[in-house]
């Protein structure tokens, strides 16, 4: 079994900052590819940015140029630098890891409000 803790959600002005980050742990023997998606009511979980084991990275559309996504292999942790940050991606992020299957976090909510 493989665990995912994530860390760094909260609430954040439009146009400002903030990092997220997401721990594995368990059954992991492996460098394995990892992600973060994101959901808004009503709207389907979306990717939000991937990095692969060798640390390849892709990006959604909207987030090149702002999301940054990057991975510390020694710590098995993923995150996601996110700048100037929009109202509407106000969501609730999930981080995941593929080992024989896609594992997903419980999800961190974002508020980008005043």
């Amino acid at each position: 079994q493989v665990q995912l803790v994530e860390s760094g959600g909260g609430l954040v002005q439009p146009g400002g900052s903030l990092r997220l980050s997401c721990a594995a742990s368990g059954s992991i023997f492996s460098i394995n590819p990892m992600g973060w998606y994101r959901q808004t009511p009503g709207k389907q979980r979306e990717l939000v940015a991937a990095i692969t084991s060798g640390g390849i990275t892709n990006y959604a559309d909207s987030v090149k140029g702002r999301i940054t996504i990057s991975r510390d292999n020694a710590k098995n942790t993923v995150y996601l630098q996110m700048n100037s940050l929009k109202h509407e991606e106000t969501a609730v992020y999930y981080c995941t890891l593929d080992c024989n299957k896609r594992y997903w976090s419980k999800g961190t909510l974002v508020t980008v409000s005043t």
